[in-house]
């Protein structure tokens, strides 16, 4: 294991040597990201790169200010300080559904249920520009709006059936596990074409079988050619898929590296012992 002179396990001492920047083809970059709750600071000064075709794991306590800093990105939580951009475009002050158009979509730690809907009903909710969405296309080009539909149907049983879950079409999507409905978020997240992919727990709650299905997903994918972020408690998966891995403590970026950099560094190990454990 690696020690840094002088650390110890306190927080106060603690060197925080921040993320690697200045990479060459940049799909996520943040700048100085800060968030306060009252006065909690849960997120401190934030700055990221995430390098396209990677995949980029985010670990970090309970507590460490993931969830709020994929929220920040996102455009769900409204910044205090800092900017976010996608392919070199601003989108700090986007909306989510601005900021998923601009190629950046992200997953929930729960996905929501959507009431009322089949599988395939809530896999079309995730296509954007479509010409049905206003009402003259509707009457001024009626057949163009039905062949997107078509498009948007067929696009969405081809991403059912290629994360297995193709059987599921025609049920509720109330009547899903957890675990299946996880795999409708992640099939409908790719409808919209995304230049990276932000995952907050792919895994939470899920069996390990299941578990090993999403790696070998999110492996494939990134073959292809995808950018993903991952938020993930679970360190053998996340350890296993992800390179770099960034490290996140009390709301700062402690380091970013490699997985066994990571896992044998000594400011990790004493974040994670001194915080409410991974």
């Amino acid at each position: 294991m690696s020690n840094h002179a002088g650390q110890t396990g306190s927080h106060e001492e603690m060197t925080y040597e921040g993320a690697n920047l200045g990479k060459d083809d940049v799909v996520l970059r943040t700048e100085d990201l800060r968030k306060t709750f009252g006065g909690l600071v849960a997120t401190d000064g934030v700055s990221v790169e995430i390098e396209r075709g990677t995949i980029t794991g985010m670990i970090g306590p309970n507590g460490a200010g993931k969830s709020t800093l994929f929220n920040l990105i996102s455009g769900f939580y409204e910044l205090d300080g800092g900017r976010v951009w996608v392919n070199d475009t601003d989108v700090t002050d986007l909306k989510p559904y601005e900021t998923a158009r601009e190629g950046l979509v992200r997953t929930f730690q729960t996905p929501r249920r959507l009431e009322g809907m089949t599988v395939r009903e809530a896999m079309l909710v995730g296509a954007t520009n479509q010409s049905g969405e206003s009402i003259l296309p509707l009457w001024l080009s009626p057949s163009k709006v039905l062949n997107e539909e078509r498009a948007n149907v067929e696009r969405a049983e081809r991403l059912l059936e290629r994360f297995e879950i193709g059987h599921l079409i025609d049920q509720p999507s109330t009547d899903l596990s957890g675990g299946q409905l996880k795999l409708v978020e992640l099939a409908r997240a790719f409808t919209t074409d995304p230049d990276i992919l932000l995952l907050d727990e792919p895994v939470a709650g899920v069996n390990p079988t299941l578990a090993n299905d999403i790696k070998r997903f999110i492996r494939e994918l990134n073959d292809e050619g995808q950018t993903f972020l991952i938020i993930e408690h679970d360190m053998p998966f996340i350890m296993d898929l992800a390179d770099p891995v960034i490290v996140l403590d009390q709301g700062k970026v402690l380091m970013e590296g490699t997985p066994e950099a990571v896992r044998s560094d000594q400011r990790v190990i004493d974040a994670y012992l001194g915080g409410a454990g991974p």
